[in-house]
């Protein structure tokens, strides 16, 4: 099946007599009739369900369909798009490891790895994401376990070089882990360009509709994790599941199911059945939405390349923009709708026009179905220093603008008035 009939079609099969639509099993446990039968599950030795917090069949529905957009063997969600960064790490790092992950990441998941999983004893070195092939070969350790990146940074905008980073990370027998959240498995699918593992703020474009906050972690299963010899966690006996060796008795599934069985059951991350659903219903509409999203921001930043009063201008779909070459390899039908721009007169120039905006609000969220705006260095970004949000690519004057769904021409005259009040 071609991704948009996956959208609707992958996930849930019904039977016949069962729900059309999946279903909503929002139930903590299930019942077994024997304690053999319960105590198999436990064990790893069947399959199926005993508690939610390890797996539910409506999480797992939309996980499978996320899978299956991405091109991997299995995925598993969460409860936001920081548990997925952090599971992602975590379930092949430990205190005394340390990874290399590109500097542009979005700030929240910059304050997790550079501060908080220090905290872990897992150290980082952040990258510039436009490094050359030296550069990066540079930053690794003997002691790396992984490197990651975004395929579009929030909100700098960079578009990274996923092959060159991916070549770099399987010559030191690492995995290249992907944020995929802005470009969505419509635009850019990472995994066809060397990725192994592949990360999602669900709450983003997928759910679509500022609904439901998530996450998910998929995976490729193209990554020899025996061949690398960099993780007993899953190829050595683990002692806390009666002896398992992941990689042997579930191949290709064996990172997911090391998450689902140490790193969820012990911290928990997991989402709410209804979230989940709610999720599902923004898979469906993902296709049409994204192509409107690009469509519509396109044409608000060509409007705002040729305002007067607009200082500068990030969005990849621009001819002259840094990286439109990459965006044409990587994102041929599209990349995102979020744009990143300047007001000339600054940092105070920027409040102002983001407080004379009437159709698009200030909200801390972006890449929804509403057109909204937000000053990083005010706010996701403002735990950091001047010379972390420089390498972050965050300027004091920058606007972080997400371009909904609403037509184009009333979002346009939108900035017009809001620039008109600045100059006024």
């Amino acid at each position: 099946m071609r991704i948009e009939t996956k959208c609707i079609q992958s996930g849930y099969t019904p039977e016949n007599g069962e729900a059309r639509v999946l279903p909503i099993y929002q139930s903590t446990t299930w019942k077994y009739g024997s304690t053999e039968q319960m105590g198999k599950l436990f064990d790893l030795e069947e399959s199926g369900y005993f508690y939610t917090r390890l797996a539910n069949p409506t999480n797992d529905a939309v996980a499978a369909k996320i899978a299956d957009l991405e091109g991997g063997v299995a995925g598993i969600l969460t409860s936001s798009g920081q548990a997925a960064c952090f599971y992602s790490i975590f379930n092949i790092c430990q205190a005394g490891d340390h990874f290399v992950c590109s500097a542009s990441v979005y700030g929240g998941t910059f304050n997790l790895f550079g501060v908080t999983m220090k905290k872990l004893g897992i150290e980082v070195t952040f990258v510039d994401p436009d490094a050359d092939e030296e550069t990066l070969n540079a930053a690794f350790r003997e002691n790396t376990k992984a490197v990651f990146g975004e395929t579009i940074a929030n909100p700098a905008l960079v578009v990274l070089d996923i092959e060159k980073w991916a070549k770099v990370a399987h010559a030191h027998g690492v995995p290249l882990i992907i944020d995929n959240t802005f470009a969505t498995p419509i635009n850019c699918r990472p995994f066809e360009w060397g990725a192994d593992i592949v990360v999602h703020s669900t709450t983003k474009y997928m759910d679509g509709h500022a609904t439901s906050v998530g996450g998910v972690v998929v995976d490729s299963g193209k990554f020899d994790w025996e061949k690398s010899g960099k993780f007993p966690g899953l190829t050595t006996p683990d002692e806390s599941y009666h002896g398992i060796t992941y990689t042997e008795k579930f191949g290709k599934a064996a990172y997911i199911t090391k998450m689902t069985a140490q790193v969820m059951r012990d911290l928990g991350s997991i989402p709410s059945p209804h979230n989940a659903f709610l999720l599902n219903l923004g898979l469906e509409t993902l296709p049409l939405r994204m192509e409107r999203h690009c469509s519509n921001a396109q044409a608000v930043a060509e409007f705002l390349e040729k305002d007067e009063r607009i200082s500068w201008v990030k969005y990849c779909g621009l001819e002259n923009d840094k990286y439109n070459a990459l965006a044409k390899k990587y994102l041929p039908n599209g990349s995102c709708g979020v744009i990143s721009f300047g007001v000339k007169g600054g940092r105070e120039a920027a409040v102002k026009f983001m407080d004379s905006l009437k159709l698009a609000a200030i909200v801390t969220h972006v890449a929804d179905a509403r057109t909204s705006v937000l000053h990083p260095a005010s706010h996701t970004h403002r735990q950091l220093s001047d010379a972390e949000l420089e390498a972050a690519g965050v300027t004091p004057d920058l606007i972080r603008f997400s371009v909904g769904i609403e037509n184009v021409e009333d979002i346009i005259d939108d900035i017009r008035q809001a620039l008109d009040q600045v100059n006024g």
